[in-house]
């Protein structure tokens, strides 16, 4: 059975929301989307987003499914705006309560 995860990501630079990215943070962050885009093809993200903040209270969470503690892990650390230092993560279970059948709106980054 498949369980319920939430990683939470925050910038390692916080000037890269506040300022811009530079050209590498730019390069992994299109990756980091893709990769989200990739597993939401797949049916294991459920959710991606983040606050529309610019300063050190800023994060994104990413809710997905995945076979246990270990695989979610890889999951997270998989994530190319994590493993190239680009933000950090935090791993927690999770689960939804409620859902939405219309869900939300859709907005661009």
């Amino acid at each position: 059975m498949m369980e319920q995860f939430i990683y939470q990501l925050r910038p390692t630079r916080t000037e890269m929301l506040s300022e811009g990215p530079t050209e590498r943070e730019a390069a992994v962050v299109a990756e980091h989307f893709a990769y989200l885009q990739d597993l939401l093809g797949q049916q294991v993200v459920l959710l991606a987003g983040r606050t529309q903040t610019t300063d050190e209270q800023a994060f994104g969470t990413v809710v997905f499914e995945a076979d246990s503690d270990g695989s979610a892990r890889q999951i997270m650390e998989n994530d190319p705006a994590v493993k190239e230092g680009v933000m950090s993560a935090r791993l927690f279970p999770f689960s939804v309560a409620l859902w939405s059948e219309t869900g939300p709106q859709l907005r661009p980054l």
